[in-house]
């Protein structure tokens, strides 16, 4: 039996930083989805906020890394997905004022 949630998962991605602005990949938006089977294993769809982000790799790894932290966690896959593509409307509204809509 797995214990653990989407929000489990989504509170241990906020602890991941997009270095390009200071926040985290939850209150960005950029995290659309987690899905945990029976097995904990944990699906995470994101994005980035540009197709062309230097720091893909190192920010699925930083997404993988937070993700296999959480207790009892199987395997820990990451897709990402550019449909839809992310825009600053989807940020938190602290994050949207803090960028001044970019």
């Amino acid at each position: 039996m797995c214990t653990i949630t989407k929000e489990n998962v989504f509170e241990a991605i906020s602890t991941v930083i997009d270095p390009e602005v200071g926040f985290n990949l939850v209150e960005m938006g950029l995290i659309y989805d987690a899905l945990v089977d029976e097995a904990c294993n944990v699906h995470v769809i994101m994005t980035l906020s540009t197709q062309g982000c230097p720091l893909h790799q190192m920010i699925k790894q930083w997404v993988t890394e937070a993700v296999e932290k959480l207790e009892g966690v199987g395997n820990v896959e990451i897709e990402v997905v550019w449909e839809p593509a992310w825009n600053i409307s989807m940020a938190d509204d602290n994050v949207k004022k803090a960028l001044g809509g970019m």
